[in-house]
Order: C-alpha cells, then sequence, then structure tokens
C-alpha cells in the first residue's frame, strides 16, 4: 500500500498498486495549484480512508478542461483524485510513500519559468505529451 494525505492529515487514501507513471508538468496553471508532479493511478486503486468530504474541487474555465482538487481545509493540492475517469493523475506531493515509480517526462518545456532546471533525463516534451 502507498500512503498518502494533505498536509493537515484530515485527508487520507491509500494506492492499492504502484501508480501507471510518473510526470512533470510545467504549464502555469499546474505550477500556480502546486502539483506540477504528478502520479498516474488506476481508479480501483484508490481507497479514502478519511476525509473525502473534504476535498474540495477548482473547476476551471475555457480552455482549460481538466478540474483540480484540493483539501479545503489547508489547500494541499491533490490534483484529480475525484474524477470519474478509470485513470487519472493525482500530486506526487501528497504521497506519503514512495510510488515506486520515476519521473517519465516533462510536458509544456516551453511554459516553464527561466528560473527552473530540469535535472532528469526524461523526454521532455515542448507541449502536451
Amino acid at each position: 500500500m502507498i500512503r498518502g494525505s494533505c498536509c493537515c492529515g484530515k485527508i487520507k487514501f491509500q494506492l492499492k498498486e504502484k501508480p501507471q507513471m510518473m510526470g512533470t508538468c510545467h504549464c502555469s496553471r499546474c505550477r500556480k495549484v502546486g502539483g506540477s508532479v504528478l502520479v498516474f493511478v488506476n481508479k480501483e486503486s484508490l481507497e479514502w480512508i478519511e476525509g473525502k468530504d473534504l476535498v474540495a474541487t477548482y473547476r476551471p474555465g475555457p480552455a482549460f478542461k481538466y478540474n483540480r482538487n484540493f483539501c479545503s481545509a489547508c489547500g494541499t493540492s491533490l490534483g484529480e483524485i475525484l474524477s470519474s475517469e478509470n485513470s487519472f493523475p493525482i500530486s506526487a506531493n501528497c504521497l506519503d510513500d514512495d510510488p515506486g515509480v520515476r519521473n517519465l517526462f516533462h510536458g509544456f518545456v516551453e511554459s516553464k519559468p527561466a528560473w527552473y532546471e530540469i535535472c532528469d533525463d526524461a523526454k521532455q516534451f515542448p507541449q502536451s505529451p
């Protein structure tokens, strides 16, 4: 099991299997919500322990498509943890245990800030991978 939680500990969940992959998004939206490093999980793998009712949703306007979830008490970015899709990204930063995967790609590299240095050999994509 891979445990996950928010900063204040009011939201707790676990993954029954390791994520499919990890990727880093450098678009301004992901950076601003504090969830640039994402792990992609299967819906069946996610088990709620407590606090699902505290998950809030940010619904963006056009041209963005995906909602982002966060803890309504402390603001921890949770990615798309309430998604109804079979596979979805959650913020790697909210995982308490090693997810067993490492960064596979960097997306939207054209949008990354000048001060950020990519320091791994993961594949880079100018826009969406």
